[in-house]
């Protein structure tokens, strides 16, 4: 069964990932324009990748949980898609 994902995940200014449980789904992940300063995702060597408010990107069969996120307090990151 597929389900649609659709939300809204605070940022903090600690590493946090963007989901609490594994999830695998395919997703747009956008850094709202709206937001104050730059989100910086955990690469996956471990460096820091910034996104500038307003950057969006396109992800297939991901897990999550195991993307790691922090920036502004109040900032945000969206996710839309689904387990497709």
């Amino acid at each position: 069964m597929n389900n649609i994902i659709m939300r809204s995940v605070s940022v903090g200014a600690a590493y946090a990932p963007l989901v609490s449980a594994k999830l695998v789904a395919s997703v747009v992940i956008q850094a709202p324009a709206s937001n104050l300063a730059v989100v910086t995702f955990k690469g996956d060597d471990g460096s820091d990748v910034t996104w500038q408010p307003g950057d969006w990107y396109e992800f297939h069969h991901i897990d999550l949980n195991s993307v790691q996120v922090k920036g502004t307090l109040g900032d945000k990151v969206l996710l839309v898609g689904g387990t497709w």
